[in-house]
């Protein structure tokens, strides 16, 4: 699977069940590929390895998966930490089966990069910032998706 990288998450560790004492390590990206299409990839192991996974790419890279098990999503539980996306699946990448490579800029498809600003949602699945202020009454307890753009930082 080759695609651009649209969202990553921090390494997380979580006590290992099956190893009393010791800690697994877990992140998460988003790859999209076309302007339909995009699809979570999770990845547990040791920490040396989630880390130095973690750390080879960035958003906005195009990455190559080779091997990646793909399973069934499991809806409600996933979308609470991933992005919702249109695939059923997600991927996984294992230490002892999976490859993720960063491709080199003159590898990258321009077709790729452009992706990278795409919202994931439907256009008309939006609120404005002056439609919550306007009835945001109304709008008490829903959760929304909001588009909006970062004037400045400081």
């Amino acid at each position: 699977v080759i695609g651009v990288v649209i969202g990553k998450t921090d390494v997380r560790g979580f006590p290992d069940r099956k190893n009393i004492g010791s800690e697994r390590y877990t992140f998460s990206f988003t790859i999209r590929d076309s302007p339909t299409y995009f699809i979570n990839v999770n990845s547990w192991g040791r920490e040396e390895y989630i880390r130095s996974l973690s750390e080879s790419f960035r958003v906005g890279d195009c990455v190559t998966i080779e091997n990646p098990l793909v399973q069934t999503k499991e809806a409600e539980r996933e979308e609470k930490f991933n992005p919702v996306t249109p695939s059923c699946y997600k991927l996984l990448i294992s230490e002892n089966h999976s490859v993720v490579k960063t491709c080199s800029a003159y590898e990258m498809d321009t077709k790729l990069l452009s992706l990278l600003h795409l919202p994931v949602k439907d256009p008309q699945d939006y609120y404005s910032l002056a439609d919550i202020v306007a009835n945001g009454q109304s709008l008490n307890g829903r959760i929304l998706n909001v588009l909006a753009a970062v004037m400045s930082v400081s």
